[in-house]
Formats: structure tokens, C-alpha cells, sequence
């Protein structure tokens, strides 16, 4: 069974993805701040994040860079309300 760890601090939205994964066999884990992210996706328990990048306390590219850095490969999609194509790129 695939862990998969959701970094999102809107509880609307967490819970809307939580639902949607846990419905189809995911076992989920959500954390609402980024560097609880990093803490999780470090452990090496989990085979994907899903990864807000307007997290409070380290945001998401923050998490991401510092994740990459560090050489952990957790698999990541970014979610993100941001519309620049800089920041969606």
C-alpha cells in the first residue's frame, strides 16, 4: 500500500485531497506547515508528496529545494494557487 504525505495548510483543501486518495487505497498523512514537511518526507516513509507551495513556516519551493539538497528523491507534486508562469513553471 502507498503512504503519500500532503503538505497543505488550507484544511478545505487537505481534506479534499486526503478523501479522494484514502478513497482509492492511499494511506495519507497531512501536515499543515512546511518545515513538518521536510521533518516527514525526510524519514523515507512515505512514496510521494503532495506539496502546497504557499505552506507557512517554509514554504514550498523552500521545502522542495531543501529536499533535493539534501538528496532525498521523494517523488513531489506541487500544488499551487499561484498564477505567474514563473511560479508554475
Amino acid at each position: 500500500m502507498s503512504r503519500i504525505l500532503i503538505a497543505e495548510d488550507e484544511p478545505r483543501i487537505s481534506a479534499f485531497v486526503e478523501k479522494g486518495l484514502t478513497a482509492n487505497g492511499f494511506v495519507t498523512t497531512v501536515v499543515a506547515d512546511g518545515i513538518s514537511a521536510f521533518d516527514y518526507a525526510v524519514t523515507g516513509a512515505y512514496d510521494l508528496l503532495v506539496l502546497d507551495i504557499g505552506l507557512p513556516g517554509m514554504d514550498g519551493f523552500a521545502v522542495l529545494r531543501k529536499l533535493r539538497s539534501d538528496r532525498c528523491t521523494i517523488p513531489v507534486i506541487v500544488l499551487t494557487a499561484r498564477d505567474s508562469v514563473q511560479d508554475t513553471v
